[in-house]
């Protein structure tokens, strides 16, 4: 539930889906289960690209909310590989309209495992009714979970983290996971680029190492990591009947389900746009945007 965006590629002129909530609805798909995707839309081109690739891919969108107005985008140049946001319109539509959830069956909600949302969702002050559902919940603070004041606030409704640290040493990177897990957040993961992962539960942090490839484009390679822990997971939890108590098992676990991640992140940095799908943009928005 969340943010989507099309990423739009200065160099080429091409715009691809997107958006950290989106992208992990769409990952969660490719990797075999059933996922859905409730976000706001805008109801001009681009929204309708994304509109018309959620079809395409099966993902259920039933619940998806439209409005008079520009869809979120961000304007994207690749850099020996990496991608840099250059700017975006944080969100279009979903800023003054933001998922309304009384809208949205909770019968619905609570077939899901799991509700995935992003700190660019403005969905912040609906966590505490996705926990009173008793449905997990995993947030992804990217890169702006040192904004502490709302950090706090967010952590005892959050059963997985996910935090971007790809500047830190792993001392420094294990402490503020421990933070995190002191907040109140149960499981805190934390991605460092090609310098692998960290992981947190509140016993001893558990490393994950990068699998390196030749990256085309490493946008989604958060998302994509994200997306295979969860599914893996959940999946570990149900078809081995593990007891999560216990702590070898549980550890071994992560460390799998951690694995699974760093070689699906890694394949998907091979891939253009966050997972393809990439169209023209339109000669009227490259006017609008000046690219």
């Amino acid at each position: 539930m969340g943010d989507n965006v099309c990423d739009i590629y200065m160099s080429s002129n091409q715009m691809y889906p997107g958006g950290q909530a989106l992208n992990v609805a769409v990952y969660a798909k490719q990797l075999g289960v059933d996922s859905g995707y409730v976000g706001v839309f805008g109801n001009d081109g681009i929204a309708a690209h994304i509109l018309h690739t959620l079809k395409t891919l099966s993902v259920d969108h039933t619940y998806c909310q439209q409005h008079e107005g520009e869809n979120g985008y961000a304007l994207v140049k690749i850099v020996n590989g990496d991608r840099v946001f250059v700017r975006s319109n944080r969100g279009g539509v979903a800023k003054e309209f933001p998922i309304n959830l009384t809208k949205i069956d909770d019968d619905y909600l609570r077939r899901f495992d799991l509700i995935h949302t992003s700190n660019n969702s403005y969905f912040n002050d609906r966590l505490p009714i996705i926990k009173e559902l008793g449905i997990p919940l995993s947030y992804d603070f990217s890169n702006f979970w040192d904004n502490w004041h709302i950090t706090e606030q967010l952590c005892p409704f959050i059963d997985f983290g996910f935090l971007s640290c790809s500047s830190m040493t792993n001392e420094a990177v294990i402490e503020v996971c421990k933070k995190v897990h002191n907040l109140g957040c149960k499981i805190v993961i934390a991605t460092m680029g090609d310098k692998g992962a960290w992981l947190f539960d509140g016993e001893s942090p558990i490393f994950q190492e990068a699998r390196k490839v030749e990256a085309v484009d490493t946008l989604g390679a958060g998302d994509s990591f994200i997306a295979s822990f969860l599914v893996n997971y959940f999946d570990y939890k149900k078809t081995n009947d593990v007891l999560i108590d216990d702590k070898v098992k549980r550890e071994t676990i992560y460390q799998n389900s951690l694995d699974k991640a760093a070689k699906f992140a890694a394949k998907n940095c091979l891939v253009e746009g966050a997972f393809g799908f990439g169209v023209d943009v339109p000669k009227p928005l490259r006017n609008q945007l000046k690219i």
